[in-house]
C-alpha cells in the first residue's frame, strides 16, 4: 500500500485543558484504556512514519461534560481554540471536528456556530451517547437543524453508556461497550426519523459503524413494521448507505468485506485512533490495509485519501 498522503479522520487530541480537568477529577481511564500522554509532536511523529500527510483531530470520550453547564461551555471551547492553533502551527497538517458542550443544545448550536464560522472547523465531533441520551433525541433537534442547514460532517464517537457500567464484564469498555454505543446511536437516528429530517447532515462513524454492518438487514425489517418505517420511509438501507465508515481499530479484511458488501466504497475513509490506538498498533492497522486480500489497488488509495478528500473538501 503507497502510505503517502493518506487522511486520518479518526485521529485524537487529548488538550491540556482536558488533561488537567481528567486529573482534578481523578479519572485516569477513558473505556479502561489509560489516558495517553500526548502532544501534537507526537502526532506529526506517527504520522510521518505512518505515511498520514493530515489528521483530523477530534475529542474522545467522555467528552467536556463532567457535571456542570459552564464547565462544559468552556472546556469546550478551550479545546477548540487548542485545535485551531495546532491547525494554523502544523501548516494544515491538522485539521478538526470541534467538541461541543453535549448534551446542552442551545450551548452546542452555539459552539458548533463559533468553531466552524470563526476557528475553520472540518465539522463537529458528536459522541454517540451523552449522559445515557443518545443521538437521535428530539431534545437535539435545535442542534440538528442548525448542522443541517450548514450541510455539516459530523464525526460519531462512541462513549461509556451508563447501563454498559452496570454489566459484571471483565474485559475493558472500548472492546464490546463502544461498539454497542455507537450501534445504538445509529439505531436511534433511524428510528427517531432524524436521519430523515436532516438528510444533509453528513455523519462518519468510528471503527467502522460497530455492529451496524452485521445487523443491517435485520433493521431493514423494521420496513414491514409500520411504526417504525413511517420514520424512516426511504428503507433502512437506505439511511445506512448514506453514512460514511471509519477503519479505525476495523481494518481487517472480516469488517472490510461486510462493509464492502452494504456501503458504496467511497464511504469508506482511513482512521487510525490514534494515540488510544498506539505507534505500533497505528503501524499494523496501515500494514493490514496494505495488505487487504478484499481491497484493489484502487480501493486502497480512495480510501487512504480520495474519499476524504471528496467529502471534507
Amino acid at each position: 500500500m503507497d502510505n503517502k498522503g493518506l487522511i486520518d479522520v479518526h485521529h485524537h487530541t487529548i488538550p491540556p485543558a482536558f488533561t488537567r480537568e481528567m486529573e482534578k477529577r481523578g479519572i485516569s481511564l477513558v473505556a479502561g484504556a489509560p489516558l495517553p500522554a500526548w502532544t501534537g509532536e507526537r502526532s506529526l511523529a506517527i504520522m510521518d512514519a505512518a505515511g498520514i500527510e493530515t489528521a483530523v483531530l477530534s475529542l474522545s470520550a467522555p467528552g467536556v461534560h463532567f457535571g456542570d453547564k459552564a464547565g462544559a461551555v468552556s472546556l469546550a471551547r478551550e479545546c477548540n481554540l487548542h485545535s485551531a492553533e495546532l491547525g494554523e502551527t502544523s501548516k494544515g497538517r491538522f485539521k478538526s471536528f470541534a467538541v461541543l458542550p453535549m448534551p446542552f443544545t442551545a450551548e452546542a448550536a452555539a459552539e458548533a456556530t463559533y468553531a466552524l464560522d470563526k476557528l475553520g472547523a472540518t465539522g463537529v465531533v458528536l459522541l454517540a451517547s451523552t449522559d445515557g441520551i443518545f443521538l437521535g433525541d428530539p431534545r437535539f433537534d435545535e442542534l440538528m437543524a442548525e448542522l443541517d442547514r450548514r450541510k455539516a460532517i459530523v464525526f460519531v464517537h462512541p462513549n461509556i453508556h451508563p447501563t454498559s457500567n452496570t454489566l459484571d464484564l471483565k474485559t475493558p469498555g472500548f472492546f464490546v461497550e463502544f461498539l454497542c454505543d455507537t450501534s445504538r446511536a445509529v439505531t436511534n437516528l433511524i428510528f427517531t426519523g432524524t436521519l430523515e429530517r436532516y438528510p444533509n447532515i453528513r455523519w462518519i462513524l468510528s471503527h467502522a459503524g460497530g455492529f451496524i454492518p452485521f445487523i443491517a438487514w435485520r433493521l431493514s425489517l423494521a420496513d414491514g413494521i409500520p411504526d417504525l418505517a413511517a420514520k424512516a420511509p426511504k428503507g433502512v438501507l437506505s439511511y445506512i448507505r448514506s453514512l460514511y465508515f471509519d477503519t479505525a481499530l476495523s481494518p481487517s479484511p472480516f469488517a472490510l468485506a461486510s462493509l464492502l458488501q452494504l456501503v458504496d466504497p467511497s464511504h469508506i475513509l482511513f482512521g487510525s485512533d490514534f494515540p488510544f490506538a498506539p505507534e505500533i498498533v497505528v503501524g499494523g492497522e496501515v500494514q493490514t490495509l496494505a495488505a487487504s486480500p478484499v481491497l484493489t489497488p484502487e480501493l486502497r488509495t480512495a480510501i487512504g485519501r480520495d474519499n476524504a478528500l471528496a467529502l471534507l473538501g
